[in-house]
């Protein structure tokens, strides 16, 4: 396998945890949340700072996703406790952490090109990233088989279900933002120790990146009983970068990126939305054939 096809694989796995994280937010919880753009590069500044104080690599990642957590009981808190609005909640939160990462790291840019990452050179990088992106997969998979991992579900779909069994649905929200947002700062954590820096700005686009990627494991896998949506969006997420490397090969820009994802996510949700319609329309005609066969029925017993 050429380095080409290899680094597609590195870099959709580790931004895969991340597209994991959005899709407890996007397709369970069924909240904008926008704060995961400040909390990637929370992961990472959080890394940069720990390595440079000579903290295993390891240990800076779980601190990472710490920190991650904490800034979605932020979001969560501004949108549970004060009533501020989801998607105000989480751009407060992204704005905030700008500067909170700043402070972390000292400066913009932290190079980590002489510390130890959790990416040895006597193993390959895909390797480990496609163990960490495996057992969070499966992680998430056995947590939504609890009882409170079916709250979490019941929330973004039915909440008045939750409240009628006695739960809180401003606690599941809470808690389901702290575990998206700490897999994306251990995605930022991740990538960070990958490309051997971080920076203030890595979590520009990051968004609508694992939406992207959520939207186009779906559209395309979706179809398939047997894959869990968990794995739709980690194989999304690979699907993606692989279409934004084949884009660079073509000769785009990297200017062009956004235009590309956003190009990306149109022709995912048409198709999305046009299966859907098909499906209601087999349904509705189904109906309509048994609701006739059932007043012949009536009409032959009269």
């Amino acid at each position: 396998m050429s380095s080409f096809y290899v680094s597609i694989l590195e870099q959709g796995l580790i931004f895969g945890v991340m597209v994991l994280g959005v899709y407890i937010t996007y397709r369970i919880l069924e909240f904008p949340d926008l704060s995961v753009e400040g909390s990637f590069p929370l992961g990472a500044a959080v890394t940069a700072a720990c390595l440079m104080s000579g903290i295993n690599p390891y240990a800076a990642s779980l601190f990472s996703l710490m920190a991650g957590a904490l800034a979605g009981a932020a979001t969560g808190f501004l949108n549970v406790k004060l009533k501020i609005s989801g998607l105000l909640s989480g751009i407060l939160v992204m704005t905030g952490l700008y500067s909170i990462n700043l402070r972390i790291m000292g400066k913009v840019n932290v190079p980590l090109f002489n510390n130890a990452t959790i990416f040895p050179g006597f193993m390959s990088a895909a390797v480990i990233a496609a163990i960490f992106a495996i057992a969070v997969k499966l992680c998430i998979d056995l947590f939504l088989k609890t009882k409170f991992g079916f709250m979490l579900i019941a929330t973004g779909d039915n909440p008045k279900l939750v409240t009628s069994l006695g739960m809180s649905t401003g606690t599941t929200k809470l808690i389901g933002l702290m575990i998206s947002n700490g897999l994306v700062a251990l995605s930022g954590s991740m990538m960070a120790q990958y490309q051997r820096y971080s920076d203030a700005g890595m979590g520009q686009g990051v968004m609508v990146m694992g939406l992207a990627s959520v939207i186009f494991g779906q559209t395309l896998l979706g179809r398939f009983a047997f894959i869990r949506p968990t794995t739709a969006a980690l194989i999304g997420s690979i699907l993606y970068r692989m279409c934004i490397a084949l884009a660079l090969k073509l000769g785009f820009p990297a200017t062009d990126f956004k235009l590309i994802t956003s190009i990306i996510i149109v022709i995912a949700l048409a198709v999305n939305n046009n299966k859907s319609k098909l499906r209601l329309k087999k349904i509705s005609a189904k109906e309509g054939n048994s609701n006739a066969q059932d007043s012949e029925s009536v009409k032959s017993i009269l």
